[in-house]
C-alpha cells in the first residue's frame, strides 16, 4: 500500500520552511496529498490560571495575546506552505482542544513529518513531537537536514515488535531507496536474531537489501549509527521505545540516542 496523505504540524516559527520542505519532498515521491496543520499554543493552557484571584484585565490581555500569536502563526505557516509550491497540499489551522484535533488529523494520514528540534526535545512543537510518536504511535520521519526519497536506506534490526513495525510501515520507502541495508548488532539483545530472515521477507516484497552484522559493541546505538553513516543512508528506519517510556527517559535508550545524534534522517514507529 502507498502512501497518500503526508502530515505536517507547523507552529508559525522559523522551522516551518524545514518541515514543508522535507514533508513536500516525501508527498512528491508518492504524489500524496499534503496536510499542512498549524498548531498554535492552545488557550486551554491558560487554564489553571484563569480561577480566582486572577485579575480580569490580565485575564484579558492574556487570552488577547495567544490569539493574536495563533493569528500571526497562522500566517508564518502558510506563508512556508506556500513557498514550497507543492500543488497537493491542504492547511488547517487548530483550534482549541487543539491536542484533540492534532491527535485526530494524525490517525488519519500515513506519516507524520517534524525536523529534527522538535525530536531534540526543542521549538514550540516538541511536546507534539513525542504524543504523536509514543502516545498515538503514528509513523513519523524526523528530518535531518536536506531529506530526500530514493537514495540509501538503512534499517536497524533487532528482531522485536517494535523494529518489525517500523520496517513493515516503512515498505513503501523502501521500495523507493537505491539500496537497502540491514544493520543488526545480535551482542546488544538476547534476541536470537536470523537477518537472512529479514532479507527473504523484504525480496519477497520487491525490497532487496545487504546485510551488515556488527560484533561486540556495547551500547549498540552508537554503533548502528555509525554503521548508518559509513553506509552513507539518507533515511535510518528504526523501532521507537522499545522499553517503556519511563525507563527511556531516565536511561535514553537507542530512541533518545538516534533522535539527539547527527546523522541519517529517521523514520521511527512506536
Amino acid at each position: 500500500m502507498e502512501w497518500a496523505r503526508i502530515m505536517a504540524p507547523l507552529s508559525g516559527g522559523d522551522g516551518d520552511r524545514r518541515v514543508m520542505a522535507a514533508a513536500a519532498t516525501l508527498a512528491r515521491a508518492f504524489e500524496a496529498e499534503l496536510l499542512c496543520v498549524h498548531a498554535p499554543a492552545d488557550i486551554a493552557d491558560l487554564a489553571p490560571w484563569m480561577g480566582d484571584g486572577f485579575m480580569g484585565g490580565v485575564q484579558g490581555a492574556a487570552l488577547d495575546t495567544v490569539r493574536q500569536a495563533a493569528e500571526e502563526g497562522e500566517r508564518a505557516s502558510r506563508a512556508a506552505m506556500e513557498a514550497e509550491g507543492y500543488a497537493k497540499c491542504s492547511f488547517v489551522s487548530l483550534r482549541s482542544p487543539v491536542w484533540a484535533a492534532l491527535a485526530m488529523a494524525g490517525r488519519l494520514s500515513d506519516v507524520v513529518v517534524f525536523d529534527d528540534m522538535a525530536a531534540r526535545g526543542r521549538g514550540a512543537l516538541y511536546r507534539s513531537f513525542q504524543q504523536i510518536v509514543a502516545d498515538e504511535q503514528r509513523p513519523t520521519l524526523v528530518a535531518k537536514g536536506v531529506f530526500k526519497v530514493g537514495g540509501v536506506a538503512a534499517v536497524a534490526w533487532d528482531g522485536g515488535k517494535e523494529a518489525s513495525r517500523a520496517m513493515r510501515t516503512a515498505l513503501p520507502l523502501l521500495r523507493k531507496a537505491s539500496s537497502v541495508v540491514v544493520i543488526t548488532a545480535p551482542a546488544a539483545t538476547q534476541r536470537k536474531i536470523v537477518p537472512e530472515k529479514l532479507q527473504t521477507f523484504l525480496a519477497a516484497r520487491d525490497v532487496p537489501c545487504e546485510i551488515r552484522v556488527l560484533g561486540d559493541t556495547g551500547d549498540a546505538a552508537p554503533a548502528l549509527l555509525s554503521a548508518a553513516r559509513e553506509a552513507n543512508a539518507d533515511v535510518l528506519v528504526a523501532g521507537a521505545f522499545g522499553h517503556t517510556r519511563l525507563r527511556e527517559f531516565i536511561f535514553g535508550g537507542a530512541t533518545r540516542a538516534f533522535l539527539g545524534a547527527e546523522g541519517p534522517s529517521l523514520f521511527i514507529s512506536h
